[in-house]
């Protein structure tokens, strides 16, 4: 008897450990390159995505696009009877704001939730933009076709919502079309603003910009690096979370690179042929995307997007210069690699809505002892939690200690000053939440 009960407690345990789902292989395998390759051309083909262009052209302009991807909303939504909660959020900005914003405009985002079955109102997101420019960010007449910024992104977030909703989660999951992103990056300004009004509990952001292209003008080709972006911590901390950090760290160990850690770690455990890499910096060398507005108020946010860029196809007029072929083209965008990451995206989403919440408190206690000690919040739902601590210099969350029927752990053996910790809450399926790094002491 005993033997069967310790075969059982071991079965169970590495049942945990392993953390292998099914329906995440499942998911990596229903997304369709064909079917994202017909929808960077359905939207390369409007011809200009400028945020200032035409709004009354069936076939033309940003207004024919953001009415082609609400309906490609409702048709998934009336595919899963009625799964998805689709609506337009919009917010409007005066000529003038800034030097790009050259006529009055209604920044209009298209917003498609797919409403969780425990935790309404807790959302991860994934984002891709609608709009698209050319060489001068005023010129909203030109052709601007933006296969690969960002019709891959949004294309990407699309199927994203077909494939994902054929099932069901505990938190919400959205999929949104960003605009006004070439413009000042208002899209994602309204839409963080609105999430605070109605006070969403928004876990992080995916921010998909340019996810199809595999040449980079250093004549580097992989179609299997992709990078993760992300900012060390917010800028929303307090003067006094600030003094903290320069007594018991942190510097690396925000809310955001906790969501760049749990995508690293997602892909190398379902899709190892993936190469991801985190870049600690909130995004390209002097550059933004449309996670910024929500790192800004505070939410997790990172960009993901290709590892190989070509500056010749990136907000360029269409030409060919010194026998250069300028511009962002349909030629240009390999739709087989846009599926990898657009199913680097699902798979995230997917474990972080089936996950529980982390734990809102986690304290650390240890100091001058030879054991850490922890205590953390009861999450509901958690069938047991991890304890991580990594070496200061790692990237990863290298080691993890698995406790169940407790809220208070120590670590014997585990000096508190040569490590980093923090805690995760685990689903009974095996799903887990970000890490939580620790946010208080105790003796």
């Amino acid at each position: 008897m005993n033997k069967i009960i310790l075969t059982s407690i071991l079965l169970f345990s590495l049942s945990l450990t392993a953390q292998y789902d099914s329906r995440i292989y499942d998911i990596i395998n229903a997304v369709s390159a064909e079917r994202i390759e017909a929808d960077i051309t359905t939207l390369a083909n409007f011809g200009t995505r400028h945020t200032l262009s035409d709004t009354v052209s069936q076939t033309r302009g940003i207004g024919a696009a953001r009415r082609w991807i609400k309906s490609e909303f409702d048709k998934i939504s009336n595919d899963c009877a009625d799964c998805l909660e689709v609506f337009y959020q919009k917010d409007f900005v005066e000529k003038g704001t800034n030097g790009r914003i050259v006529n009055d405009v209604w920044v209009v985002n298209v917003v498609a939730i797919k409403r969780g079955t425990k935790h309404p109102n807790r959302f991860i997101v994934m984002s891709g933009d609608i709009d698209s420019r050319v060489s001068d960010p005023t010129n909203f007449t030109s052709d601007s076709p933006g296969a690969n910024d960002n019709a891959s992104g949004m294309a990407g977030t699309i199927e994203a919502a077909r494939v994902l909703s054929k099932y069901d989660f505990e938190s919400s999951i959205i999929f949104v079309g960003l605009s006004g992103e070439e413009q000042g990056l208002f899209g994602g300004k309204g839409l963080a603003a609105y999430a605070k009004e109605n006070e969403w509990d928004i876990v992080g952001i995916l921010n998909n910009d340019m996810i199809g292209n595999i040449k980079g003008v250093d004549g580097v080709v992989s179609n299997r690096d992709f990078r993760i972006f992300s900012e060390p911590v917010p800028v929303t901390e307090t003067e006094k979370q600030r003094n903290a950090r320069r007594f018991y760290g942190g510097e690396v160990d925000g809310v955001s690179r906790q969501l760049a850690r749990y995508v690293h770690k997602t892909v190398k455990t379902y899709m190892p042929e993936m190469n991801p890499t985190m870049i600690y910096r909130l995004d390209r060398f002097g550059r933004g995307g449309h996670h910024r507005p929500f790192n800004d108020a505070g939410y997790a946010g990172i960009r993901i997007m290709e590892s190989h860029e070509n500056y010749t196809q990136q907000h360029q007029d269409i030409r060919v210069e010194d026998g250069i072929a300028y511009g962002d083209v349909l030629e240009h965008v390999n739709f087989e690699y846009a599926k990898k990451l657009t199913a680097v995206n699902a798979i995230n989403l997917a474990s972080i809505a089936w996950a529980p919440p982390g734990p809102e408190k986690v304290e650390i206690g240890g100091i001058v002892r030879p054991a850490a000690k922890f205590k953390w919040s009861p999450v509901e739902g958690a069938i047991g939690y991890k304890i991580y601590w990594r070496e200061t210099t790692s990237p990863t969350w290298d080691n993890y200690k698995f406790v169940r029927n407790t809220n208070i752990f120590t670590l014997d053996g585990i000096v508190i000053d040569n490590y980093f910790f923090g805690i995760a809450a685990i689903g009974e399926d095996g799903h887990e939440s970000p890490v939580v790094f620790p946010n208080a002491i105790f003796r």
